[in-house]
């Protein structure tokens, strides 16, 4: 059976930030993701975490850019020295809050430069890290026009280019849907170098029922598959987030 989690950044947001994280447990969540917690003392998040029994499992990085631009720069050639100074804080930062995997988001970028860059500062970060679980994850140009990162082929080829042992791949099943119009078949096809999950409905990114995706067929390929990590809830409620976790609770 899947074990659940709750992304803190896009659920539970009827409430202030600081008590999302007992809303969670309360709703049976054994873990949460804060995509970038940056902003918050890691000691209160810590505490909050402790308090209410709950694992930290995600974060992304760098740390946003407040300038605008698409997340990330890792794929940007001749950002690399930003790159590795924000990595290193956004380490710090994790291992602060424990948190189990860092997602590098790629940023906005296109070409075979881009693709050097990306592979370099992916090995540089993964070196830095070798006792944390580093993510990849395709994200569609839909939703994130210019994002470097938006092909399954190429994110399991620039894994194993890489060629680290705690890079692994992070599956959001709302985004392969949109990139290849089939996420349950595309698990399975990258389904060895997946390390994280993330579920929402298609379309609309709501709730992880109904639509194009066959959530109690995912979930049991999951199961068969052999995969033991989280799988998180990163969606738009359509209400409050209590009232939607139906797709929880059936599971």
């Amino acid at each position: 059976m899947p074990r659940f989690c709750a992304n803190l950044t896009w659920l539970f947001t009827e409430l202030p930030f600081l008590e999302r994280f007992g809303a969670a447990s309360a709703a049976g969540f054994e873990a949460v993701e804060v995509l970038f917690p940056y902003d918050v003392p890691a000691t209160a998040i810590r505490r909050l975490l402790v308090q209410n029994g709950l694992t930290l499992a995600l974060i992304n990085a760098p740390p946003p850019n407040y300038a605008g631009g698409s997340p990330g720069f890792p794929a940007v050639p001749g950002a690399e020295e930003r790159f590795r100074n924000d990595f290193r804080r956004a380490l710090r930062h994790a291992r602060a809050l424990g948190a189990g995997i860092v997602h590098v988001m790629a940023g906005a970028a296109e070409g075979e430069a881009a693709r050097r860059a990306y592979v370099a500062n992916l090995r540089h970060a993964a070196g830095m890290a070798p006792d944390m679980i580093l993510t990849i994850e395709p994200i569609n140009r839909i939703d994130m026009p210019g994002y470097f990162l938006a092909d399954f082929d190429l994110a399991v080829a620039v894994i194993k280019e890489v060629g680290a042992p705690n890079l692994r791949l992070q599956f959001d099943a709302y985004h392969a849907q949109v990139i290849t119009g089939d996420a349950a078949g595309t698990f399975a096809r990258v389904a060895p170098h997946v390390g994280h999950v993330q579920i929402a409905g298609h379309p609309g990114r709501g709730e992880p029922v109904g639509g194009d995706i066959d959530y109690p067929a995912f979930l049991a390929r999951l199961d068969a598959a052999g995969y033991r990590g989280w799988v998180s809830g990163e969606y738009h409620p359509a209400g409050r987030t209590e009232a939607g976790l139906s797709w929880m609770r059936g599971a």
